[in-house]
């Protein structure tokens, strides 16, 4: 091969990675330093505060944005008693719950638990799963992974004007990679 050929097929080769792969400005870089959220502050949004499936408080701690959608981990003060989520399953994430404070209700598959500050407890991905409120006011530690778009479903359900029907909770599930497949957990 002459020289010029040479060079210019190194060239080439060389810059097929930018061509492949181009930059996205957009995407935001694993942290590469940590840093601090104090308690009563949510990283990226404040306090999110839904409707819809329950009038809770989400506190974003550790966003997706920080892991490149590794790890996501929120903050839930639950101010709806007897309320909970619908009967749903999260496609490609494990949550794990750790109950800071109150009570709650979980139904995993066709296992039903109780829960109370200090317990945790795993719902696998693809395994129906439902919880409610059994306490008063109660507070938990919610982690995914990986991250999915439940902060994005949060930020949604928080953003609405209106409550939102039963068709419309389903469907804003289904945009954020969840699936309703059942009523809201009932205390027993």
């Amino acid at each position: 091969m002459k020289r010029k050929g040479f060079f210019a097929a190194l060239l080439s080769f060389t810059a097929l990675p930018f061509l492949v792969f181009p930059s996205n400005e957009r995407t935001i870089q694993r942290k590469t330093k940590g840093f601090k959220i104090s308690a009563g502050e949510g990283r990226f949004h404040g306090h999110i505060k839904l409707k819809g499936v329950n009038s809770n408080i989400l506190d974003v701690k550790i966003s997706g944005k920080d892991t490149q959608g590794d790890l996501a981990i929120f903050e839930q003060t639950s101010l709806s008693p007897g309320r909970g989520t619908p009967l749903h399953v999260h496609h490609y994430q494990d949550e794990i719950f750790y109950v800071i404070e109150g009570a709650y209700f979980f139904k995993v598959g066709e296992e039903k638990f109780h829960l109370v500050a200090g317990d945790s407890i795993f719902l696998p991905r693809k395994v129906p799963h439902a919880w409610t409120q059994e306490s008063d006011k109660g507070r938990m530690m919610v982690s995914l992974q990986p991250a999915g778009k439940l902060e994005e479903f949060f930020v949604t359900m928080s953003g609405l004007d209106h409550e939102p029907s039963p068709k419309e909770v389903a469907q804003i599930f289904a945009d954020n990679e969840m699936q309703v497949v059942g009523p809201p957990l009932k205390l027993e």
